[in-house]
């Protein structure tokens, strides 16, 4: 599963190199962002400095859109599109022509009751975890969530199929809370 994540990784970082992710090009200019930015006025300035507290070692693409950087080992990817106002955490996990029916079902319920904001999804022949949300309005703290949500949904993929935050009552699916990456991370994202 390792390889599939680097070869998806891989493959993610050449299209966003590429533009091909992307419709606008060129993101609008950056609002400055005071030292503690207000919750819900969330910039691509702003995302790379909450990136690179919870990893130094992040890579950011030339036109600081798009992240490579690794939670508890895990590689993940974070691509914005400014002009369209939207983002994207994302994790590869595998490939989709290797799922069995079963395993599609079980995605779909997990997404359904506890995978929460946190989601599976095939594209481009590969199955992700992933999180999307609409740029500027994102909260930090969401986030950062959603950074420990994606990676708990890629590493709880095949067993508990869960973000690690609460499960919705009337779903399908049963199994353990992995709520303690998510304060992690949000103890480090934030300023002190």
């Amino acid at each position: 599963m390792k390889m599939i994540r680097m070869a998806g990784t891989a493959m993610l970082v050449a299209v966003m190199a590429s533009g091909a992710l992307a419709q606008s090009q060129t993101p609008p200019p950056a609002a400055p962002t005071p030292k503690a930015a207000a919750e819900g006025t969330m910039t691509t300035k702003r995302m790379g400095e909450i990136i690179r507290r919870l990893d130094a070692k992040a890579k950011a693409a030339a036109n600081a859109s798009a992240w490579q950087f690794h939670i508890e080992e895990v590689p993940v990817v974070v691509v914005t599109d400014a002009g369209n106002n939207r983002m994207r955490i994302m994790i590869a996990l595998k490939k989709a022509d290797t799922m069995s029916p079963q395993e599609l079902l079980r995605l779909s319920q997990a997404n359904f009751d506890t995978a929460l904001d946190a989601r599976y999804a095939i594209a481009k022949g590969l199955l992700w975890a992933t999180f999307i949300h609409p740029l500027s309005e994102l909260h930090e703290k969401q986030f950062i969530a959603g950074i420990g949500q994606t990676v708990n949904a890629a590493k709880s993929y095949g067993t508990t199929y869960s973000s690690g935050l609460l499960s919705f009552g009337g779903g399908d699916s049963r199994g353990i809370i992995q709520r303690d990456l998510i304060d992690k991370l949000i103890k480090k994202g934030q300023e002190i």
